[in-house]
C-alpha cells in the first residue's frame, strides 16, 4: 500500500501492449513510481494487457478501470489480472463506491476515486461508509486542448479539512504541472506517455523517457 509520507510518480500507459513493451523497460525502477494501466488501454488489451504490464513492472499497478457499476467483479477482475489498485468514478452511486472501498480492501487493492467531472469531490466523500485510499483531481483528456482548462486544486484544502487521504492529480501534467501539483499539496501526480503527434501533455514516448521520468521523479520528492 502506499505511504501518506511519501510523494509518488504514476505513469500511465494508453495504447497498446506493443507501447508498453517499447517505453516501460526505460522506466528505472523506484518505489515512488506507479505504473497506470489506463482506461483506453484496457479497453483496448483488457485483463490481459493488465497482467502483460504486471509481468514487467514488479511495482504497484493502477488499474484505471473508472467502475461506475457492478464494483465487486469489476474489482475482482483487475485483482486476478495482478493490479495492485483499481479506480472508481466520483459520478457513481454511493452503493457501488462503498462496495467498490470494501472489494479492493478485501483483495488488498488501493481505492482510488477518480473525480472527474465532479463538482464538488467532498461531498462525494461525506456520504461514503469508508473512506478511499487515494482521492484523483481529474481534468479529462477531453478538456486538456480547451484553453485556461486546469485541474482543481482548490478542493485540497477542503477534503483535507476531513479526510486524511492521499490526493492524486492527473491531467495535462508536464514537469511545471507537477511542480504546481506538489505545491498545491498533491501526492500523486499522474503523468500520460503520449505519441510525438498527441495534442495531449506527458512524456513522449520517442524522448529520453528514463531521463525524463528522473526529473519528474524529482519534481515530486
Amino acid at each position: 500500500m502506499l505511504d501518506r509520507g511519501k510523494r509518488y510518480l504514476q505513469i500511465a500507459f494508453n495504447d497498446s501492449i506493443h507501447d508498453v513493451n517499447r517505453v516501460l523497460p526505460q522506466i528505472p525502477f523506484d518505489e515512488r513510481i506507479l505504473i497506470e494501466a489506463g482506461t483506453p488501454f484496457i479497453k483496448r488489451e483488457g485483463q490481459r494487457g493488465i497482467s502483460h504490464i504486471a509481468g514487467m513492472w514488479s511495482g504497484p499497478i493502477i488499474a484505471d478501470i473508472k467502475t461506475m457499476d457492478g464494483a465487486v467483479e469489476e474489482v475482482q477482475e483487475a485483482a486476478a489480472a495482478g493490479a495492485g489498485g483499481a479506480t472508481v468514478l466520483g459520478a457513481a452511486s454511493k452503493e457501488t463506491i462503498d462496495l467498490f472501498i470494501k472489494t479492493c480492501k478485501q483483495y488488498n487493492l488501493i481505492s482510488v476515486i477518480d473525480m472527474i467531472n465532479v463538482d464538488d469531490p467532498l461531498r462525494v466523500l461525506l456520504r461514503l461508509k469508508d473512506r478511499p485510499d487515494v482521492v484523483e483531481l481529474h481534468m479529462g483528456r477531453d478538456e486538456e486542448t480547451t484553453r485556461g482548462n486546469m485541474i482543481e486544486y482548490r478542493h485540497i484544502r477542503r477534503i483535507r479539512s476531513k479526510y486524511d487521504v492521499i490526493i492524486s492529480a492527473a491531467g495535462g501534467v508536464d514537469l511545471n504541472a507537477a511542480h504546481s501539483a506538489v505545491f498545491n499539496g498533491a501526492q500523486i501526480v499522474v503523468v500520460n506517455i503520449v505519441e510525438p503527434d498527441d495534442p495531449w501533455k506527458g512524456i513522449k514516448s520517442t524522448d529520453e523517457v528514463r531521463n525524463i521520468a528522473i526529473e519528474f521523479l524529482k519534481a515530486v520528492k
